[in-house]
């Protein structure tokens, strides 16, 4: 085989419908993961494919100095949506993009170099996002990386209040972690963590490149939280799987940007498809879909395997099963012995990311496999 990078597994897909994914001999899994959460609509949704497709008519692509309908009309979209007062919009390719972005944005507005950003945090495999990412193993064999990055506890506001300071440029951080572990933060520590950046002058940034578009139950956590940062990272689901970033600003930060660009923001027909994404997300309210069948999917896991688990945590439909070093393990026997593709998060988690628009009849699937699995 002539690729790399990846470590392939053992089923090729070829085709998917729903929250349904089929190998190449026809094989049916659930797809309990959604390839890392990025299509919140299932496969094959037809409001993304026909926007793809009508665009696709048009023209592929334009690059973005050009103004572009589809473009605009997402750009709106995105600022209608997003919590008070932020408006602005940066399109790029990916969550690790959008991610670098907001640090750049971060430093040129505020003039300051620090970032501080948690233990367990994942925000990307560039060299600025992989810098405020915790896990030596991704950073090792690239270093030495970007400087001035300072991690602090996970939910812990005291540390990140003595972190902190007036040479800070941002505070960067998951309102759940994804990669981490599936952790949720405590209620009133992303209010912490608005008022500690307010008072220090350093932007607040939401990475919801995992969180966002639905997912914990809300269009985006901090609706949940109730706080607006400076900036909401974004990405995965939101292009229903088709690759697009997105770096949401508040006017303060837009002003004062420095320079940068991308080839690749925002095309005609990856907008199209996020326009359709984000569109019918909201006209659907599929993220009180998310939050239903997120409550229903823990109650029943936790009632069946509580007591053979470390722990059944998350928000929404972003659950963590910790099930010890046996995580990969249980992974494998969910594809082969059950058919159904799940995630992990680090070593000992099993992570379910499905896509939104899950019934019952899926989680009760989910629910009997993991017993079997873990019992």
């Amino acid at each position: 085989m002539s690729g790399f990078v990846f470590n392939e597994k053992p089923i090729q897909i070829e085709r998917g419908d729903g929250a349904y994914v089929y190998d190449d001999s026809g094989t049916e899994y659930l797809d309990m993961g959604a390839s890392y959460a990025c299509v919140p609509l299932g496969h094959g949704h037809e409001a993304v494919q026909s926007a793809v497709a009508e665009q696709l008519e048009k023209i592929t692509y334009v690059q973005a100095s050009y103004p572009n309908a589809e473009r605009t009309a997402l750009y709106d979209l995105l600022a209608d949506t997003a919590p008070d007062p932020i408006d602005k919009t940066w399109l790029c390719n990916s969550g690790t993009e959008a991610n670098e972005a907001a640090l750049k944005f971060a430093r040129s507005a505020t003039g300051n170099s620090k970032i501080v950003a948690t233990m367990q945090g994942f925000h990307g495999r560039t060299m600025g996002a992989l810098a405020t990412t915790w896990k030596n193993k991704y950073k090792k064999p690239y270093e030495p990386l970007i400087g001035d990055v300072e991690f602090v506890p996970y939910d812990d506001a005291d540390a990140l209040d003595e972190a902190v300071d007036e040479d800070t440029a941002a505070f960067i951080v998951e309102p759940v972690q994804g990669e981490g572990g599936i952790n949720p933060t405590s209620p009133g520590y992303l209010e912490a963590a608005r008022e500690i950046t307010e008072d220090a002058g350093a932007a607040l940034i939401f990475d919801e490149v995992q969180t966002g578009m639905g997912r914990t139950g809300a269009l985006w956590n901090s609706q949940r939280a109730d706080v607006a940062p400076d900036m909401i990272t974004s990405a995965k689901g939101l292009g229903n799987g088709l690759p697009i970033g997105a770096t949401l600003c508040r006017d303060w930060i837009a002003e004062n940007y420095g320079s940068h660009a991308s080839t690749f923001s925002g095309g005609p027909v990856i907008s199209a498809a996020a326009g359709a994404t984000v569109s019918t997300i909201v006209e659907d309210d599929v993220p009180e879909n998310a939050a239903a069948m997120g409550e229903y999917l823990q109650t029943e896991l936790e009632a069946a395997i509580g007591d053979e688990v470390r722990d059944i945590r998350g928000e929404g439909l972003m659950i963590g099963v910790e099930v010890g070093r046996g995580a990969n393990k249980a992974l494998k026997q969910l594809a082969l012995n059950h058919g159904i593709l799940a995630l992990p998060a680090g070593r000992t988690v099993v992570r379910l990311l499905p896509p939104l628009t899950i019934e019952e009849s899926h989680a009760d699937e989910v629910v009997e496999a993991m017993t079997e699995v873990v019992g």
